[in-house]
């Protein structure tokens, strides 16, 4: 593998410290708009909008004659739509919306203890003593992190921590199965054809719960809002995610993930006026430790066996 040139290593980095602080300083912005237009309607308005922008490119890229995919990656990639994208993005909305933005900063960061353990079932690597003590303290400081809603029975607190760690792992989800079909195919036709496939299901789901939603009480800051979560974060941001990867290596650039907590505390402290206690700062730092040992521990991948099945079939 070729070392990237100084220069570019360096534009690299800069553009994903950019994308990680975007992505840090989007939390508070995001419990706002969840507040105002409730889950479903966020949902709704970003399922409504998104094929626009995944079809702008697709027609920019590749004109009239888009790539065609197996019937078995076309299957797929319907199941990498709907996991990945579908489930993943409503599972964080409510979890946003039902607990606090630093709290959905710390425990969605958790995802890769989460592909790690999905790695394992799949048979793919085999998990070594580091990994495991990574895991075991990545949950023992999410406890600890979620300790003062669970002590004093704030359920609807706790159950939305408890959503952003599913959430968190559906995106892991996305992460495993979406490599061989990338390596096939290209990360922005999968997260094009991934995105659509998930398009109608979401806009069925939703659509009940958002027709309630006043639309006209939504203020025009908070349009502009969902306009930039929505292009900016949900597209633009992922697309850059996916080059920055491309020419520092995933190794290299998965640290940068670390700094999004702190980014998403100093913004929500400073926007909501979110305070936090000793033990939350302490569960969180331990939490993300974890999260670090069991990511960046040497990972043992295991020889396929004959008629192993691959992640995205």
């Amino acid at each position: 593998m070729s070392t990237p040139h100084p220069a570019a290593s360096r534009h690299s980095l800069a553009v994903g410290l950019a994308i990680v602080i975007a992505w840090g300083l989007n939390f508070p912005l995001q419990k706002a708009l969840l507040t105002a237009m409730q889950p479903e309607g966020f949902l709704f308005m970003r399922f409504a909008l998104m094929p626009l922008l995944v079809t702008g490119l697709l027609l920019h890229r590749y004109g009239l004659h888009w790539p065609r995919v197996s019937g078995a990656d076309a299957w797929a990639l319907a199941r990498l739509g709907l996991l990945g994208q579908g489930l993943h993005l409503a599972l964080s909305s409510y979890g946003i919306h039902f607990s606090t933005p630093f709290s959905s900063s710390v425990l969605l960061a958790c995802g890769p203890v989460f592909t790690l353990l999905i790695l394992r079932a799949y048979g793919v690597e085999r998990l070594q003593r580091a990994q495991l003590l990574g895991i075991a303290v990545a949950a023992a400081g999410a406890l600890l992190f979620m300790s003062d809603k669970l002590l004093v029975a704030n359920w609807r607190a706790s159950g939305g921590d408890a959503v952003l760690l599913l959430a968190a792992a559906m995106f892991s989800y996305y992460t495993v199965a979406a490599k061989p079909l990338i390596e096939r195919h290209g990360a922005v036709l999968v997260m094009c054809y991934a995105s659509l496939a998930a398009t109608l299901p979401v806009l069925i789901y939703a659509a009940p719960q958002a027709s309630q939603v006043d639309w006209a009480a939504v203020s025009p800051l908070l349009w502009l809002g969902a306009a930039w979560a929505i292009v900016c974060i949900g597209f633009v941001t992922w697309l850059a995610w996916g080059w920055v990867n491309a020419q520092r290596g995933v190794a290299r650039t998965a640290p940068l993930i670390y700094l999004m907590p702190p980014v998403a505390g100093l913004a929500a402290w400073a926007s909501t006026g979110e305070q936090f206690t000793a033990v939350k700062l302490l569960g969180a730092a331990i939490t993300l430790s974890g999260v670090a040992l069991a990511q960046f521990a040497p990972l043992v991948r295991i020889a396929p066996a004959a008629g192993t099945v691959n992640a995205d079939g």
